[in-house]
């Protein structure tokens, strides 16, 4: 008993440990910031790196949810005589919470991997250590641009998301099913509020960027030195990131429509 309490105890101030540490990282990035208006083509080729190259999968892994929504939606709402609203029900699934959700993931799990990789091979390499020496500060070269370019990759990247699944969804309900080209969009006008609905997307987007992001250059910049501490600290940014983005997830949405 005694000894199960001490391990509890030892993993919750290790936990509070890191956690501490990260914000501390996150004050100083934060800090740092100043760096991206005055030399915003750091910041773009960090867009292009963890935006542009995670277009591809955000693009191929819309229209099929936004495919399957429509077979699924289709096949229960048929029963009630209500197949006519199945763009109103494709489109508040996406913009509420499959868009900003699974583009989370899928950027955790691709851009965010490959930042903490980046980063914990250039500290294995002590790229980082000869930057401080040559009196070069790594929070405004290194980490600053890249976490706001995530921070301004996931928004545009859920939006992409969400419009291309809608997009599937029209493919399967009007081209296969036999909905009514009208019907599905007017339906989809009808029934998404921009405040309630589109709004509370983006709002979810830009968090999960924010976190997502500095979970995966924290990462990065804790990574142990070694080959085992970058594959580590990878898989800890992907599973970390995914647990972040549900949890937050649940909480954004209580925020936000628990009152309603």
């Amino acid at each position: 008993m005694t000894d199960s309490i001490a391990a509890l105890g030892r993993t919750t101030i290790n936990a509070l440990t890191v956690f501490g540490r990260a914000f501390i990282f996150l004050i100083r990035m934060l800090a740092s910031l100043d760096i991206v208006f005055r030399r915003f083509g750091l910041t773009l080729v960090q867009v292009y790196s963890v935006g542009v190259r995670s277009l591809l999968i955000i693009v191929v892994s819309g229209l099929f949810v936004g495919m399957v929504l429509a077979y699924q939606g289709y096949i229960t709402l048929v029963n009630f005589g209500a197949a006519e609203a199945l763009g109103g029900v494709v489109a508040l699934s996406l913009v509420r919470e499959l868009g900003p959700v699974v583009t989370a993931l899928l950027f955790a799990g691709r851009a965010g991997s490959a930042l903490t990789a980046e980063l914990g091979l250039m500290k294995t390499t002590e790229q980082l250590s000869a930057m401080e020496m040559m009196a070069v500060n790594p929070y405004r070269r290194i980490f600053a641009p890249r976490f706001v370019a995530g921070f301004l990759s996931m928004p545009l990247l859920a939006a992409i998301f969400s419009a291309v699944g809608v997009m599937g969804g029209y493919l399967v309900g009007v081209g296969l099913l036999g909905v009514d080209s009208g019907a599905y969009f007017s339906q989809m006008q009808s029934v998404t509020d921009w405040n309630e609905d589109v709004l509370s997307g983006v709002i979810k987007s830009i968090v999960f960027g924010f976190v997502v992001t500095w979970i995966a250059v924290f990462q990065g910049f804790n990574a142990q030195p070694t080959s085992e501490g970058i594959s580590r600290a990878t898989t800890q940014t992907v599973v970390v990131s995914s647990l972040a983005v549900l949890g937050l997830d649940f909480i954004l949405t209580g925020l936000m429509f628990g009152a309603g």
